[in-house]
């Protein structure tokens, strides 16, 4: 496609998608559950469909050298494609935020004045490698009253336009616009030029992706963006920690997936605790062949542990390597977090209330957990049904962006007949 082409094709989504938002925003929630139910349903009969259409993607993928991590984020395996229809069945269970009134209260001049929830417009998403992202973007704006214009990643292109379909039945079935979730067939990057530019069609814009692709978002969108840029995430053990909880979380939050914003790059351990704590844990990290980079100390602690540099401190690695940082206790733990965390996740392990509620106050993170793995920092798992994205920033939304955070408020006011004097 030429340039032109490509505009050409934005623009026409972009009308379509505000005349789809015009109508979605007005759908009853009956009608939106139809519909999300419906492509659970056709997902999980499509189920071999989409694992053939995926394994396209994935060969493809490893001729053109995608590493492990990427493989790993772009499979749609079984439990997968189950979680997909799980996320769906929750989303169409949840209370649906559109028209909802809070705060409604009377004034002196006998008004009452409140807020109501209303859907942003029109939502335009760009992401990589994730095919899932497809279900979870269109099911939580199909659900807050939103249309959305998707635009995925290359290497996911066959698993994309299947998923695509599935939505577009359910949309049928519903009797809701094709429009209201549209696929941007082109991979051409020319396309995610026009797509951040559209102030007159788009209203917000999501990207879910590596850094540069996050960075390129930032710095040439005229849109609103929902973003965050790295998962730099902690663990700090305390010496007041259970051994047998800290152990068993620190290892779940670094390798239970290695190419998620949500898990863990970075322990912190109290020095009280280390000598207990760390050769266990290097056991199992190593058995799992985690390569360990870490301080002075803990490099005197466990043998096969390498040097980390103050690069490593701000690295976000999405791979199997680790960097740990032996601390005198709590206060040099939240120093540390607050000069090298992104402000995504952060937990603390420790049976000491106190702390526990200090480390919850003062670090200053979209998601902060006490005697929990990181890896928890997600949508369905905070019972959001699915999550259109991490936000790290602090306006609009912040943490895990579900149905409350695709809406907006607006005041309104009830009289009867008042005028202001």
């Amino acid at each position: 496609m030429t340039p032109l082409d490509i505009k050409d094709t934005m623009q026409r989504l972009g009308s379509q998608a505000r005349a789809a938002a015009i109508a979605i925003s007005k759908a009853e929630s009956g009608q939106k559950n139809t519909a999300l139910l419906a492509v659970a349903e056709i997902i999980g009969q499509r189920a071999g469909q989409l694992a053939e259409e995926n394994q396209k993607d994935l060969q493809t993928g490893r001729e053109n050298g995608l590493d492990a991590a990427s493989l790993d984020r772009l499979a749609l395996t079984p439990k997968a494609i189950q979680t997909m229809i799980d996320g769906l069945k929750q989303v169409a269970a949840l209370p649906d935020p559109v028209g909802e009134i809070t705060a409604l209260s009377y004034r002196p001049s006998g008004i009452q004045v409140g807020q109501m929830r209303v859907p942003l417009g029109v939502i335009g998403i760009i992401y990589e490698s994730r095919p899932n992202v497809t279900v979870d973007a269109a099911a939580l704006c199909l659900k807050s009253g939103n249309a959305c214009i998707l635009r995925g990643g290359s290497e996911a292109i066959h698993s994309n336009q299947a998923i695509a379909a599935c939505i577009t039945q359910g949309l049928q079935v519903a009797g809701l616009p094709d429009a209201v979730v549209q696929i941007v067939a082109t991979a051409d990057r020319a396309a995610v030029g026009a797509l951040i530019t559209m102030n007159r069609f788009v209203d917000v814009i999501v990207p879910r992706g590596g850094k540069s692709l996050i960075d390129r978002i930032s710095q040439e969108a005229t849109i609103p963006v929902i973003k965050h840029l790295d998962g730099i995430c902690h663990v700090y053990i305390d010496d007041k920690a259970d051994i047998e909880k800290a152990i068993a979380i620190a290892v779940n939050a670094k390798t239970q997936r290695y190419g998620v914003c949500n898990a863990m790059e970075t322990l912190l351990v109290a020095e009280g605790v280390a000598a207990t704590v760390l050769p266990e844990l290097a056991r199992q990290y190593l058995d799992k062949g985690v390569e360990l980079r870490g301080c002075g100390k803990t490099c005197s602690l466990i043998p096969e542990c390498h040097r980390a540099t103050e690069e490593d401190w701000h690295t976000e690695y999405l791979a199997p390597i680790l960097s740990i940082r032996i601390v005198a206790g709590l206060d040099e733990a939240i120093a540390h977090i607050g000069k090298y965390s992104s402000a995504h996740t952060e937990a603390i392990v420790t049976e000491d209330y106190s702390r526990a509620r200090r480390f919850l106050r003062e670090v200053d993170s979209s998601s902060v957990m006490v005697n929990a793995s990181t890896r928890f920092a997600d949508g369905f798992e905070y019972g959001l049904g699915a999550e259109i994205g991490i936000s790290t920033d602090k306006l609009h939304a912040r943490g895990p962006v579900g149905l409350h955070g695709l809406t907006s408020l607006k005041f309104i006011v009830l009289g009867d007949g008042q005028i202001r004097e």
